[in-house]
């Protein structure tokens, strides 16, 4: 079976006959992923607000990987892929730097925040029984955000605020009923967190108190081996219905309708996706990984509502209008000598966010669509390798209409850069 693991994986020392010192180590990846539950910042993304890839090797791969799994993060993009590893464990780190403007109707104006961290942890080992294996992580996959401080415009201060954030704690079972195939199925535990505010001379929405939220979902996968030369895989993720997410406040204002004070509420629930690849393998050095992707924003960022004491109702809706995004990943990995394997990606997304719609969006700027990404790993030696990525997603703008009749126009832009290593263990 070791034409279908990435090259990296057929040079690092350790076998599965070390899966006793992976059961005693398991328990420390668990802790590990559980304290990243309460520290980790927050996340930003390029696909929607999805990030491409979860951990450095995925992301050298430009995310191309349902079918060319290569780490313990394959948890949550093909669980079935855990069938197709050694023992390991991995933790990445990454420096995030997203560059936006927007143009309220006042001139260019930039976000106050600018580096984030993405920290995500993953492990796999033989468990349970014959042909079955564990794993699972604290995986930051998903967020986005603006900052936006305007004054002195006809409308007075502008002030424009966001942060929503999704982290996913994913146990995963995968069983391998002969070499060539491998079933998954994933539990994704969700936290999500969202804050937001709008508002034009201090009149509109502010709810920039952070709101947590949980939820849950399922993610199932399958990876075949056809041959020495190709592999497939397939995911489905369903969606994670989350908990509302609420705030108590005094009054609101959205769209000239006046809210009081209480409890408003809303709720973000996480798209389901499907996600279809193929991994070819033209010499036992040479990798080539294409995948495509559907992700069903239109289930979950269609409208927004938003609940509350508002006067004459109980409920406004902020008309977001996300489209269905369609993604394309290539990536591909060459093993230069048995220490260094290389790797190098490019992603295409369609924006879901139309130009009719960008004044409804400034809030949710997700509108990159073309990315760029290059890795490489060391294997250290005793089990240890050490990852490295970095991304560039090109500078995307979009242009719409006003904010309010009789205002210019609007306009959001969006550019990404990030940096990230990781360290693997292999048991």
């Amino acid at each position: 079976m070791k034409n279908v693991q990435p090259p990296i994986h057929r040079v690092l020392t350790g076998s599965r006959s070390g899966a006793g010192i992976g059961r005693r180590l398991m328990p420390l990846a668990l802790a590990a992923s559980l304290s990243l539950w309460a520290l980790v910042p927050t996340a930003r993304a390029t696909d929607g607000y999805q990030l491409i890839g979860i951990g450095q090797y995925e992301k050298g791969m430009a995310g191309a990987v349902v079918a060319d799994p290569g780490d313990p993060m394959t948890a949550i993009t093909n669980p079935a892929g855990l069938g197709f590893i050694p023992p390991q464990a991995a933790f990445s780190a990454e420096w995030f730097n997203p560059t936006r403007t927007s143009n309220f109707g006042f001139g260019q104006v930039g976000s106050h925040s600018n580096l984030y961290g993405i920290p995500s942890v993953g492990w796999v080992a033989p468990a349970f029984g014959p042909h079955l294996y564990f794993g699972g992580g604290m995986f930051a996959t998903s967020g986005m955000g603006v900052n936006y401080l305007q004054p002195n415009t006809p409308m007075g201060t502008v002030q424009v605020y966001s942060d929503i954030q999704y982290f996913s704690m994913t146990p995963a079972l995968a069983w391998k009923p002969t070499p060539n195939w491998a079933v998954g199925l994933g539990l994704n535990i969700s936290l999500e967190q969202m804050s937001m505010q709008e508002t034009f001379n201090g009149v509109g929405i502010n709810l920039a108190s952070p709101s947590t939220a949980f939820g849950a979902g399922v993610s199932l996968g399958v990876l075949h081996k056809i041959n020495q030369y190709v592999t497939v895989g397939l995911m489905y993720r369903t969606p994670t219905f989350f908990t509302p997410l609420t705030w108590q406040e005094t009054t609101e204002n959205f769209n000239g309708v006046q809210g009081n004070s209480g409890q408003y509420s809303t709720t973000l629930n996480y798209p389901q996706q499907i996600s279809l690849g193929a991994a070819f393998h033209p010499t036992k050095r040479w990798t080539i990984s294409v995948e495509g992707q559907w992700i069903n924003w239109s289930g979950t960022l269609n409208t927004l509502t938003l609940h509350g004491p508002w006067v004459g109702t109980n409920q406004v809706v902020m008309r977001t209008h996300w489209h269905d995004e369609w993604v394309f990943n290539i990536g591909t990995q060459y093993q230069l000598t048995k220490w260094l394997a290389i790797r190098g990606g490019y992603s295409y997304g369609t924006n879901p966010i139309g130009s009719s719609d960008t004044a409804s969006n400034l809030l949710l700027p997700a509108i990159v669509q073309n990315t760029i990404t290059v890795g490489a790993t060391q294997t250290l030696g005793m089990g240890w390798s050490l990852t490295e990525a970095y991304m560039h997603a090109f500078s995307n703008t979009v242009n719409g209409g006003p904010i309010a009749p009789g205002l210019p126009g609007t306009s959001a832009s969006l550019a990404e850069n990030s940096f990230g290593f990781q360290i693997g263990y292999q048991f």
